[in-house]
């Protein structure tokens, strides 16, 4: 793995995170005319539908490994989605955008149980400040646990695990293929929940269809198909603490164009993450200039 090709995959990582911050206000306008699994199952739908098209002479080396590796992704990753959109109902929105967030520690403390060693200090600085960061930008002065609070805690789980599967298996199938599979295991997967809890609107609404064709295409098809292309190149760490980034361009969009005010408070917060993944993105810079000056002491 190059500097120069991890590089540029983190910098592939932060525009996909800079789409899916952008779509918040997006589809918090469409939910008010249909329901999260129906409107998630067609969002991802239309995904599948059009990476499929575009690609279906991939689906010819399709094999039953890849096959494998695509469901349990598309399980794992529609796990975040279920699990978040139920705790929403029972705790407060800032609270769930905080505890989801918490991925991005879960990724390096998952993956020193697996490896047995212990992240980097300049990552672990990093997961703390952007950690801390979240923390102001989300969080109200209520921060009691509740049930909702539970739920959204397996959904940060749940993003955790995605993240690490996409690095574990990434590398060793056919990453279009990949993409493909978890689109379309979400998409069948929230419809069912859809008719099973739901009821599909008769008529869908501007928000709706606007909504449904801006997240099925630059925020899903392609943010996977990026995601599962370019993650190899790069630690699962480092997608983490790129990710944590989302609820800072979610409010800078809320801002800009829904009119939000963000507080001091949260302001500071969306530096601190910002700092958290410039210091873990750094990292090799800073440590090669530390031992450039005690080489020079010596």
């Amino acid at each position: 793995m190059t500097k120069m090709k991890q590089l540029q995959a983190d910098l592939a990582l932060l525009a996909v995170t800079v789409v899916w911050g952008a779509t918040f206000v997006v589809v918090q306008d469409a939910l008010s005319g249909i329901g999260p699994y129906f409107f998630t199952g067609i969002r991802f739908a239309i995904a599948f539908a059009l990476l499929g098209l575009i690609y279906f002479r991939r689906l010819a080396n399709l094999d039953r490994a890849t096959l494998r590796a695509g469901c349990l992704i598309g399980v794992i990753l529609f796990a975040g989605y279920a699990f978040q959109t139920v705790g929403l109902k029972y705790t407060t929105a800032s609270n769930a955008g905080f505890i989801t967030g918490l991925a991005v520690v879960l990724v390096p403390v998952f993956t020193s149980l697996i490896t047995k060693q212990l992240p980097a200090p300049a990552v672990l600085l990093g997961v703390t400040g952007a950690t801390l960061g979240l923390a102001l930008l989300s969080l109200g002065d209520n921060l009691s646990v509740n049930y909702g609070d539970v739920l959204t805690f397996f959904c940060a789980v749940s993003y955790a695990g995605h993240i690490l599967l996409v690095g574990r298996y990434a590398p060793r199938h056919d990453p279009v293929l990949l993409a493909i599979l978890q689109i379309g295991t979400v998409a069948v997967i929230s419809l069912l929940f859809g008719l099973c809890l739901e009821t599909l609107p008769a008529q869908f609404s501007k928000p709706v269809w606007q909504g449904l064709i801006i997240t099925a295409i630059p925020a899903t098809a392609l943010a996977f198909l990026i995601q599962n292309s370019v993650q190899r190149y790069t630690s699962p760490t480092h997608a983490a603490i790129i990710f944590i980034t989302e609820p800072v361009f979610a409010a800078a969009t809320a801002w800009l164009v829904a009119g939000e005010v963000l507080t001091t408070r949260q302001w500071v917060g969306c530096l601190l993450i910002l700092a958290g993944m410039l210091v873990a993105e750094l990292k090799d810079y800073l440590f090669n200039v530390t031992k450039i000056k005690q080489a020079r002491e010596t």
